[in-house]
């Protein structure tokens, strides 16, 4: 049944309705595609692990693969190592039972920020890591290193250090290409703040790769940028789209001026996690050649999703676990770290408003009851 919810500075009510998605959808025939999960906490700050593990079920019976442990888990924001080493071995033993999709990020995270740390000290940290990763059964996708853009001299040290790991990859793997929006100490990446020069020390390590990179997640939230470098990507080698702006073109598609050859992204976003029913049937849509079917239920979802990644980008987890909470994955508004109280009031208003015209809020009447509790709560009329 439709709800309604009275929010500040409206004169009618904000209706929200049936959104009218299935329940589960199968994984997508044409694309391959994970969100990026969240972690639900407790009110005093610990890891909620039934909701927790409830928002992954959730994200595999829409068809998504999950991506584990990553930024929008809260690594290097709440989320240490030795937490996020649970998280992958939980998530890992579902996905066995339930047979689904599953990419975990390894990283250098148990390396103390701001140490100088040396490339050998670096290295050794992603080992560790990537051997828990593979030890799981899951992808491995190789996280950007804060320490090690701190430590490295320019395009050389980061072909040493990935050159190394892919060697003791047992599977191809993802390579994590952050921007400085989602992490201000990953400026520079790659060795270069120019992207070109970037992308060319990324083109250079897959071609030594000899196959061992599965694809790129890309996360610099230009659309342009990103087309360049998915068609200078080898065959065989995807562009998983981690443009939380443009996702709906770049995973539409676009032809390249030769007969029946379309060029497209696959998919890596935290996004998904956010409006995880439309993105599964807009990607069912696609699957039967629907474009306008894929247009109508994709493109509400963008401006829902360019809101939730509004500067500070790094916050976008908030918005993230704000809709888990409407949506009835997790009984409570937490995260670690209190990261939840990272965006004011006008904010999250803003998200119920365009989640509702997303038909991203699948439970109407919960919704609107949780929504009218909030507002209650936390003095919308001084916050606005």
């Amino acid at each position: 049944m439709p709800a309604e919810i009275r929010l500040p500075g409206r004169d009618r009510p904000l209706v929200i309705t049936e959104p009218g998605w299935a329940d589960h959808y199968p994984p997508p025939r044409r694309r391959r595609v994970f969100a990026a999960a969240h972690v639900a906490a407790t009110p005093d700050g610990c890891i909620d692990w039934e909701s927790t593990m409830r928002v992954r079920e959730h994200l595999w019976a829409h068809g998504f693969g999950v991506a584990e442990a990553m930024d929008t888990a809260q690594r290097g924001m709440g989320l240490p190592w030795v937490q996020a080493r649970g998280l992958i071995a939980r998530s890992a033993a579902r996905s066995g039972e339930l047979h689904t999709s599953l990419a975990c990020g390894a990283g250098t995270d148990q390396l103390a920020d701001g140490a100088d740390h040396g490339l050998r000290a670096i290295a050794d940290a992603y080992a560790e890591q990537v051997a828990f990763v593979q030890s799981a059964g899951a992808q491995v996708i190789l996280m950007a290193s804060r320490a090690l853009a701190a430590c490295a001299r320019g395009p050389r040290d980061y072909l040493e250090v990935y050159g190394e790991l892919l060697k003791q990859a047992d599977r191809p793997v993802i390579l994590h290409w952050l921007g400085e929006a989602f992490d201000p100490a990953l400026r520079g990446y790659w060795g270069s703040t120019d992207f070109d020069a970037a992308a060319h020390t990324v083109l250079e390590l897959i071609e030594r790769a000899g196959g061992q990179v599965d694809g790129v997640k890309l996360s610099v939230l230009d659309a342009g940028r990103e087309v360049a470098l998915r068609r200078r990507l080898p065959a065989g080698v995807r562009l998983y789209t981690g443009d939380d702006f443009h996702y709906a073109e770049l995973i539409r598609g676009d032809a390249d001026g030769s007969p029946g050859d379309v060029r497209h992204s696959d998919a890596l976003l935290g996004a998904f996690a956010a409006i995880a029913a439309p993105a599964a049937a807009a990607l069912a849509a696609l699957d039967e050649g629907d474009l306008a079917g894929y247009d109508a239920a994709i493109e509400p979802t963008v401006p829902l999703s360019r809101l939730i990644f509004e500067p500070p980008t790094y916050h976008y987890k908030v918005g993230v676990a704000f809709l888990a909470w409407l949506n009835g994955l997790q009984p409570h508004f937490a995260m670690l770290a209190g990261l939840e109280r990272q965006r004011p009031a006008r904010h999250l208003i803003r998200v119920v408003e365009l989640a509702a015209a997303a038909r991203a809020l699948t439970m109407p009447g919960l919704a609107a009851e949780r929504m009218g509790e909030w507002l209650a709560r936390s003095a919308p009329g001084e916050a606005m």
